[in-house]
């Protein structure tokens, strides 16, 4: 086939989030010669990043799916893979696979699974080991965003793990403005002379950022001119800004809200943290590697495929508040080690995850899946 292959990425919606981001990169970075991409959304929202990509002319539609098993949505999706003549139906976390593989059955579009994460604790469900196997073994590629999400697909969803290819996140690497970043340090009151640590990520349980403010209070004690800029929000921040409060340490901590595009307040950062219980490849800490920033995270999910122990960044038990606070207090007096870190931060993102390394793995899949090869 030398046409472009045409494709279709199916998805809940395009609003914010890490694989929204992931499917904006792998349309945008791809060839025009390569693939044609079109993106369709089962929740009914096309969302913001959505409306951004339609503005630079990427097709994106969207379904209401209805509660329970909606036939009526298989329909719609069978229809839009005919109507459109699509080659590949790409399908994005686990629900949209489902529904993807019965509206491939009967057309000549292969099918692709991206399991971009998993849910915290993971559990089986025994629907899964009736289901899954059958679908696994008909669908011509299984992609997950990690080793650790591999692992976990072949426990928990009862998939051949010899059939799961991992292909990492990738992203273009930020460029901040360094008039934008002096302005913001002004807005944020924060002192030239101050060591900024901080994250980027939505306010949930799930991202144990409780855990990070009393690791953060404990590092205060030994830095006094250490600060904390938490940018993001979610159902979990109300909880913190009392915390943060109870602790002393409001004073001290940032708390930004939603920022679309944080690229400047990363450049903030002397060391970036997340503090998760679970984690598949955070896109945020994937930015800070790119900027030279060096990690601080916990060693769950994909992050200990991100960062290595002393090559760009620290890694400690997930809720080990005492761990994390040690970490930091270690990165702060050592000046060397961060600029070390930061330069190998660099150097692996330019040699795994980059946007143009992600591209490629995926128009190869594209490739093998027509051509029988996946």
């Amino acid at each position: 086939m030398n046409r472009p292959l045409r494709v279709l990425h199916l998805t809940f919606n395009m609003g914010i989030g890490g694989t929204e981001q992931v499917i904006r990169q792998l349309v945008s970075g791809m060839d025009a010669g390569e693939a044609s991409n079109e993106i369709l959304c089962i929740d009914g929202q096309v969302g913001p990043m959505g409306e951004q990509l339609r503005e630079t002319g990427i097709p994106v539609t969207s379904v209401v799916r209805q509660p329970g098993f909606d036939r009526a949505l298989i329909r719609a999706i069978r229809g839009r893979l005919r109507e459109g003549g699509f080659d590949i139906v790409h399908c994005h976390q686990y629900t949209p696979w489902v529904y993807g593989w019965f509206a491939a059955l009967g057309t000549p579009a292969k099918v692709v699974f991206t399991e971009h994460g998993r849910f915290y604790p993971d559990r089986y469900r025994y629907k899964a080991a009736l289901i899954n196997p059958l679908m696994a073994r008909t669908t011509s590629s299984i992609v997950a965003i990690s080793a650790a999400t591999r692992l976990a697909l072949a426990r928990y969803e009862f998939m051949p793990r010899s059939r799961i290819r991992v292909v990492y996140n990738g992203i273009e690497p930020l460029q901040p403005d360094s008039d934008t970043v002096h302005q913001l340090r002004r807005e944020l009151d924060l002192p030239e002379t101050a060591f900024i640590v901080g994250t980027v990520s939505r306010l949930d349980s799930i991202k144990n950022q409780a855990m990070m403010l009393r690791a953060f209070a404990r590092f205060l004690e030994d830095c006094p001119n250490a600060w904390l800029l938490i940018v993001g929000d979610g159902p979990e921040r109300d909880n913190l800004e009392v915390l943060a409060s109870h602790l002393n340490i409001s004073h001290r901590v940032s708390f930004t809200g939603f920022v679309n595009n944080p690229v400047n307040h990363l450049a903030l950062m002397d060391v970036f943290l997340l503090s998760s219980h679970s984690e598949g490849t955070s896109m945020t800490l994937l930015e800070a590697t790119s900027l030279g920033i060096p990690a601080l995270v916990t060693s769950v999910g994909g992050n200990p495929e991100i960062v290595s122990e002393g090559v760009n960044g620290l890694l400690t038990p997930p809720d080990d508040g005492w761990a994390f606070a040690r970490a930091m207090i270690e990165l702060w007096q050592k000046p060397a080690l961060r600029k070390q870190l930061g330069q190998g931060g660099q150097e692996r993102f330019g040699e795994r995850f980059s946007r143009d390394v992600m591209v490629t793995a995926y128009q190869q899949i594209y490739r093998h899946c027509i051509k029988g090869e996946a």
